[in-house]
């Protein structure tokens, strides 16, 4: 009897979706270090935020049209979907700096974005090691690190939000919603990396 063959394409679309993931958060960490350039690095994570749609919606055909998957439909469904969500979170953010008109330098952004573009890679190398439970059980602990040093950064700029005298309302509205939406996005990391975990570990 003959075989269907597996599809295997989904690996090379979740390597895209990876791609896509750590340029966003390259540019957004650009944003937050040169504020001057907020219109034009706010466009391009825009356009990969539809690239990333566009390559999700390719999954979820193939989806459709595969008889054999290399893993779970569910499985695929949601490590797509947790990698658009983070792609999307940084997009939201980026939109957020430009509606509020940020035009200054803060060190917990600069901070937060650079853990971001940090967890970013640590994720597309899960991504690339999906095959391998060991790696990406050592990438989730090395995404954990990175959380929880997420988590100290985000308390600190939070707290002195308002501990700051005579600081405009405002100012401290607008800041918080940014430092909310970072450290959303590094939760959200934290979370894709559990999917890769849960994926690997049922695949070995």
């Amino acid at each position: 009897m003959r075989l269907i063959p597996k599809d295997e394409g989904f690996f090379a679309l979740f390597d895209q979706l990876a791609i896509r993931l750590t340029k966003s958060a390259s540019l957004l960490d650009q944003l937050f270090n040169k504020p001057t350039r907020l219109d034009f690095l706010s466009t391009q994570i825009k356009l990969i935020e539809r690239e990333a749609d566009d390559i999700v919606r390719e999954v979820m055909s193939r989806l459709d049209r595969s008889f054999v998957t290399p893993l779970d439909r569910e499985d695929i469904h949601l490590l797509a979907s947790s990698l658009d969500t983070v792609v999307d979170l940084m997009d939201g953010t980026a939109r957020r700096a430009l509606m509020f008109n940020v035009t200054d330098r803060r060190d917990p952004a600069k901070a937060l974005s650079g853990l971001l573009v940090r967890a970013a890679e640590v994720i597309a190398a899960g991504v690339t090691h999906i095959r391998s439970p060991r790696d990406v059980s050592e990438l989730a602990r090395a995404i954990k690190v990175i959380e929880e040093e997420g988590d100290s950064v985000y308390s600190d700029a939070v707290g002195a939000l308002f501990r700051q005298p005579g600081v405009d309302a405002l100012e401290v509205l607008k800041w918080k919603e940014i430092y909310d939406n970072l450290e959303h996005a590094l939760d959200e990391c934290e979370d894709v990396m559990n999917v890769l975990e849960s994926i690997a570990l049922k695949n070995s």
